[in-house]
């Protein structure tokens, strides 16, 4: 999945007619889901939420019998030009060290994907060269931001059954943060958490930070593409692009935590329905991850009090689906238990 030259209606044009070519939900899917559904050997209704986990997978996946053989995670990597202002508690340089982790297999990631055989993906988005500093300018240009999009597009040309999104940036709740609170407004110290576990002059340090990059770029924030531009990274912008593929080519998504749902937040800001087709892996132990879910309209999956990143809540997300998954797939019904069904 490519994006064309942008054309003369501006950069963000061809994002846009994306946007509106989305598919919806597939219905026959789910009669299919819900008819074997009432055929297996419990009561209506008494898994709870895993029922409807398997009825959003077959809706999405445009099949009535839901698969997860190739489920894959996908951790983008972006570095952040806000880090010179001391608002994370780890210098730049554990960017290229942490995906050194991952490339040796020693992540947390590594180890919940190989617990429940998850495929792993690293991006690296120039992780060397930092995007422009909020505070005084943009963080990369239209044109660039539209091209990382389309970099994270190409994430699921592989082929995959449902995409896990997480990420790896040192400030990127800083970034987070600001997308937050040039989307909803409010005060920035609502959206700032301690993300690394900044102390509390380094949590004043990013309070200011995005308050400043709010201030530098007034005026020009009614756009959400805009705002992911001036304000966001190359791992925000891909991962929103991972989310407008996966969505065209009928893949589920389960994002991470406070940084993902920054990518989905921007798409929902152009089309409430531009998230119909993800899950929200987790509620996050940062900032105001849960006042953001509640925004979107997303109900998180699992509270284990993770701050991670790094895809780990999705990841953790994708094990519950493929239990809720065998549970359809592999359930007798009652006729092949020789139980009785309801009366």
């Amino acid at each position: 999945m490519t994006v064309e030259t942008p054309s003369e209606e501006g950069p963000f044009a061809d994002i846009r007619r994306l946007i509106a070519t989305m598919p919806g939900p597939d219905g026959d899917a789910l009669a299919m889901v819900r008819e074997r559904d009432a055929m297996l050997t419990k009561p209506a209704g008494a898994l709870g939420r895993l029922e409807r986990l398997v009825e959003w997978l077959a809706a999405w996946q445009g099949k009535g019998r839901p698969s997860l053989d190739r489920p894959l995670v996908c951790v983008f990597a972006g570095s952040h030009g806000v880090v010179a202002r001391g608002v994370s508690a780890f210098p730049p340089e554990v960017n290229r060290q942490m995906l050194d982790t991952f490339a040796a297999g020693g992540g947390a990631i590594n180890q919940i994907c190989a617990a429940y055989g998850l495929g792993f993906k690293v991006f690296d988005l120039a992780i060397d060269l930092p995007t422009g500093d909020i505070c005084a300018g943009p963080a990369f240009s239209e044109k660039d931001c539209v091209a990382t999009m389309a970099f994270g597009m190409e994430a699921v040309a592989a082929g995959t059954d449902c995409l896990g999104l997480g990420e790896m940036g040192i400030g990127n709740t800083t970034i987070a943060a600001a997308i937050y609170a040039a989307l909803y407004g409010g005060e920035p110290a609502h959206w700032v958490g301690r993300g690394t576990g900044v102390d509390q002059a380094g949590l004043t340090r990013k309070t200011q930070a995005v308050a400043d990059a709010l201030a530098h770029h007034a005026g020009h924030l009614d756009d959400p593409l805009e705002v992911l531009a001036r304000l966001g990274g190359r791992e925000i912008a891909a991962m929103a692009g991972a989310i407008l593929a996966a969505r065209l080519q009928r893949v589920p998504v389960v994002l991470d935590g406070y940084v993902a749902t920054a990518a989905a937040a921007v798409l929902h800001a152009i089309d409430p329905a531009a998230l119909d087709h993800c899950l929200s892996g987790h509620v996050s132990a940062e900032g105001a991850h849960a006042d953001v879910l509640e925004r979107l309209g997303l109900v998180p999956l699992l509270a284990l009090g993770m701050r991670l990143g790094e895809g780990s809540g999705a990841a953790m997300a994708i094990g519950v689906l493929k239990g809720a998954l065998a549970c359809h797939r592999d359930m007798a019904t009652f006729a092949q238990a020789g139980v009785a069904g309801p009366a």
